[in-house]
This record gives structure tokens, sequence and C-alpha cells, in this order.
């Protein structure tokens, strides 16, 4: 069970730090800052720039925290956090990515929490510290809420936004 673990956090690292490099630095077809912020500004993200440079950030470290199984319920409430917004620009397009909708973004959170649940296994930074005991249901539903009550003010931008634009 460690080693799917450890491939799981892997995998869901390497892509949720893609989508931030999309973002801060335009690696594998992203905008950078420069191109990624007029997007954000038209999300009701502001200031968009520095809203960019959070979420890029956020998603960065998040992954990073994962990957090394360190602090992973921190890390899989970063992702959920930030997943949460990124589902939110896209929720009127509906789930399926096909037509722009949120299906990619409610993955990668929603994976990140059940590796809070699950906790990061052996092999990890945790269980050589003894953090072992922050994962489990209750700590992924307390990471949930956090996230959302983080999320909550950039959610209610995002809805005001596409609210004027309609």
């Amino acid at each position: 069970m460690d080693d799917g673990i450890l491939l799981l956090r892997l995998i869901l690292a390497a892509l949720v730090a893609g989508h931030g490099a999309q973002k801060l630095l335009g690696w594998f077809g992203g905008g950078g800052i420069q191109g990624t912020t007029p997007l954000f500004a038209s999300w009701g993200l502001q200031p968009a720039r520095l809203m960019v440079a959070v979420a890029g950030g956020l998603e960065l470290i998040g992954s990073a925290l994962i990957a090394a199984g360190a602090a992973t319920i921190l890390g899989s409430c970063i992702v959920f956090g930030t997943m949460l917004v990124a589902s939110a620009v896209t929720w009127k397009k509906g789930l399926w990515a096909a037509k722009g909708g949120f299906e990619l973004p409610l993955v990668y959170g929603l994976v990140a929490l059940a590796i809070g649940a699950t906790g990061p296994g052996d092999y990890s930074v945790d269980q050589v510290i003894g953090l072992l005991n922050f994962s489990g249901i209750n700590f992924a539903i307390g990471a949930a809420a956090i996230a959302a009550l983080g999320a909550a003010p950039l959610l209610l931008r995002i809805a005001r936004a596409t609210k004027t634009s309609a």
C-alpha cells in the first residue's frame, strides 16, 4: 500500500506543480504571470497579477508538501483550496473538461483530500518525524473546511464577476 500512496503522491504533485508552473513560469503552454493576469482579472480576482502569483505559488508549495509527504494534510488543504477556486471559474460550463468544465481541478482537489485522509505512507517525511497521526477522514474533512473558508472570498469575487458579465 505504501508504494501505491507514494506513486499517487508523486503523480498528483507533478501535475499540480505543472499547473502552477503554467501560471508562474509559462511552462507547459501556460501564459506565465503576464499572460495569465488578464484571465484572472476577467474572473474578478483582483489584484489579478498578485492573485496569479499567489495561486501558482500555492500550487507549487502544496505539490511539494504532498510529493515529500511533509505536513501532508497541509499540502492537501492547500491543493484542495486552490482547486476549489479553479473549479469555480468553470462551474457554469458543467463537469466535463471536453466542454471546458471543472473535471480536472475537481479530480486534483479530491485526490489531494484522499491523500490527506489516507496519509502519506511510510515513504514520507511525516513518517520520519512522526506526523502520521495527522491524517484520517476527520483531518481531511477539517482540511476541506479550512480550504473552503480560505477560498470563500475568492469564490464570492468570482460569483460577482460572472453575474455582472452574464
